[in-house]
């Protein structure tokens, strides 16, 4: 019996060691802290002696090849009693069963090592028997006898990660080529769809007179030229290299060859936030620009984004090249051949990348400021380039009176806090505006109060808060926050005031009759009249070439004639535009419509396109006749006044986006059509059908936006006076 106890415990043993490679580290892991559990029919199965089971020198060579093992992956006990743990639930234990514990044996291990591979270590029960194995070496003995065997194996170990090393970083060269051309191939479908189906649909609806030709071209840049260019040059390259691969493994030849047109990105991401205000504007203008849109959107080629989402796609492009490239030369090995051009691409690539980064960072702060906008309402105007949203979150606020602490929530600007009560809400959390505190002459300072802790103050201009946070920590990053804040905003209104210091004024007497000195671009960060930051991307700088002040493209949106350089119409600043002109220009830019209060009939007249009488009607009201002018300074917006020379106009109409028909109700007088806009509708009749096709030549016109001309033989002034004197017989 002792005999057949021997062998099979002898064949298993040569089992393990065949199996060791595959569950050394495992065994070795669990070693110090768990007994073996093998379960027959329920019952545990308990140690057996070592005289019973196997000779000193076959024990020997298995504790050599635990011992091997742990050394491995295992730091080594402190001392011998720290070597006298329980067994893993790895390591097998004989039985006096023969050739069917043998079997056995053999199934346990394969089990434990399922088990352990997945790192469930909860699936086998400890041993009721809890006493430690006996230990015939001390740590030092084990470690003595192996050393000869760890040395050959380390080097051994060594050698083979250095062969698979190699053959990872070449893998992963392959990895990125290849992640690179998948991602060519879907962006170069991305721009297909920009170019070919949402700028072709929309030309097209343009080309027939709907909206302006310009707006399509200004909204989509050049991204034809960035299409033609990756889907005729660069992927084509890709596709053939990734063929060559295993005889021509590199990228960075093709990259460095192309990247120099990647410039043409520059003047892309240039336009992105006007392209961006356009698409918004166009969209409310136009029912048929944002039908075709719709439309477009709502195709599965689309995937259900936006034409916002995907024109972002040629901003973001850029530093995706730049990430991906970054990740091939790490992978490179020293003093590949292709090492030094992939270093030129990312260069290039680099400063491509710089621009880009800079318009996501700006689009991504747009798209917070109008989360921000709809939190608030929609009624605070807050969505504008030169807002920078900081920091926001809750905040306790101390009454002055009684010291009751009340919730408030903050929104911290680069120019302004916005305090804000909490109000309920079923859609999302919102917010009501309290007060708005400018940055300029804010302070903040921490305070001490024995009964709430955390506290700090805010000063500004418009109110004083004391503020408490929900911690130390959380008071700190406020503090911070507004002291960063506070800082940047007067360093950038330093500058502007010591620019204004330099300027040699131009005298309202002298402006337009004498050049003025040009600030230097270096001299100041903001426009010098809105006060708003410059930047490389949505805010360029601009000189009026009045005063000479450096100025945003929205303050310089004005021209006028300069005597000093012969009359021509030159860019100008609005408030050397107010001068020269006698015209008034608004905060934002915009000329104020003086026809409506301020300018006379008879100065629109002098100047119009077309005028005369034609009878009016809108909302149910009665028939009336009205004088009815478009101008030749705004050729766009139609003003009705009550006679030829009234000083203020009764209403006016923007023409842009307004549909014509020339369809008669039953009450409609003769030689009548009307002008209808989502819920608003104007009804008009001239006098004869002469005048009436007069009047619908230049309407249908202006309703695109293009600016109509005079009608052939038809002279205002003329009209007018032939008006005039119709009216005069009647009375």
């Amino acid at each position: 019996m002792e005999e057949s106890g021997i062998k099979p415990a002898a064949t298993t043993r040569e089992r393990i060691r065949d199996k060791q490679s595959k569950v050394s580290d495992l065994i070795s892991r669990f070693e110090e802290n768990r007994h073996t559990d093998n379960k027959r029919d329920g019952s545990p199965v308990k140690p057996v002696g070592k005289a019973a089971h196997v000779g000193p020198a076959p024990r020997a060579h298995q504790r050599t090849e635990a011992s091997r093992i742990q050394e491995k992956f295992s730091p080594a006990p402190a001392s011998a009693q720290d070597a006298q743990k329980p067994a893993t639930n790895g390591v097998l234990v004989q039985t006096k069963q023969g050739m069917e514990q043998e079997e056995e044996n053999h199934g346990s291990l394969e089990i434990t090592t399922a088990g352990l591979l997945n790192g469930d270590m909860g699936c086998a029960e400890r041993s009721d028997d809890l006493s430690p194995p006996h230990v015939e070496r001390t740590v030092s003995e084990r470690n003595a006898e192996n050393n000869a065997g760890n040395k050959a194996e380390t080097e051994q170990r060594t050698e083979e990660a250095s062969t698979n090393h190699n053959e990872t970083k070449e893998q992963k060269l392959f990895k990125i080529a290849s992640e690179l051309l998948h991602t060519e191939k879907a962006y170069v479908a991305r721009l297909h769809l920009l170019d070919q189906v949402f700028c072709s649909k929309l030309m097209e609806e343009a080309n027939k007179g709907t909206f302006p030709v310009d707006v399509v071209k200004n909204i989509f840049s050049n991204i034809s030229s960035i299409h033609a260019f990756h889907s005729q040059f660069l992927l084509p390259d890709l596709e053939k290299r990734m063929d060559e691969w295993a005889s021509t493994p590199r990228i960075g030849d093709i990259l460095q060859r192309f990247t120099p047109f990647l410039k043409m990105y520059a003047e892309y991401v240039k336009n992105f936030d006007n392209a961006m205000e356009l698409l918004k504007q166009w969209s409310d203008r136009s029912p048929q620009f944002k039908a075709i849109i719709l439309e477009i959107q709502s195709q599965e080629v689309c995937g259900c984004l936006t034409l916002q989402h995907h024109m972002l796609e040629p901003v973001q492009r850029i530093p995706r090249y730049e990430m991906l490239l970054k990740d091939y030369l790490k992978k490179l090995p020293d003093k590949h051949p292709d090492e030094r051009d992939a270093q030129k691409s990312l260069e290039i690539i680099a400063t491509a990348a710089t621009h880009s980064n800079s318009a996501i960072r700006k689009s991504e702060n747009l798209k917070k400021l109008m989360e921000i906008y709809e939190m608030l309402g929609e009624e605070e105007d807050i969505v504008n380039p030169s807002n920078e949203f900081i920091r926001e979150g809750h905040i306790l606020k101390l009454a002055a009176r009684n010291t009751s602490a009340m919730e408030r929530y903050l929104f911290l600007f680069n120019n302004m806090l916005l305090y804000c009560v909490p109000k309920f809400s079923l859609g999302g959390p919102k917010y009501t505006v309290r007060t708005r505190i400018g940055i300029e002459g804010m302070t903040v300072r921490e305070t001490s109060n024995e009964d709430y802790p955390h506290t700090f103050q805010v000063s500004g201009k418009e109110r004083t808060l004391e503020l408490q946070a929900s911690s130390e920590q959380d008071k700190a990053g406020w503090i911070k926050a507004f002291q960063e804040t506070i800082e940047v905003f007067q360093q950038k209104n330093e500058s502007f005031k010591n620019a204004l210091k330099e300027v040699e004024e131009v005298s309202k007497a002298e402006l337009g009759k004498r050049a003025p000195r040009w600030i230097r671009d270096n001299e100041v960060t903001m426009c010098m009249k809105c006060k708003e930051s410059f930047n490389a991307l949505t805010r360029r700088r601009h000189h009026c070439r009045a005063c000479g002040y450096v100025v945003c493209w929205k303050c310089s949106d004005n021209k006028a004639p300069l005597e000093y350089d012969g009359n021509k119409m030159n860019k100008v600043c609005r408030d050397c535009y107010s001068t020269l002109t006698g015209e008034r220009v608004t905060e934002d830019g915009k000329k104020e419509r003086k026809g409506i209060l301020e300018i006379e009939a008879a100065k629109f007249t002098e100047s119009s396109i077309i005028c005369g009488f034609l009878q009016h009607s809108d909302k149910g009201k009665l028939w009336q006749k009205v004088w009815c002018v478009i101008p030749e300074k705004d050729s766009l917006v139609l003003y009705l006044y009550g006679a030829p020379q009234d000083v203020k106009a009764q209403g006016s109409i923007p023409l842009v986006g307004y549909s014509v028909d020339e369809s008669n109700r039953s009450t409609d007088p003769s030689h009548s059509f009307h002008l209808s806009q989502s819920k608003s509708v104007h009804y008009f009749a001239a006098e004869n059908d002469e005048a009436k096709q007069r009047w619908l030549k230049v309407i249908r016109v202006a309703v695109t936006g293009e600016t109509p001309e005079r009608p052939h033989g038809n002279d205002a002034n003329a009209n007018m006076s032939d008006d005039n004197a119709q009216e005069a017989d009647a009375t």
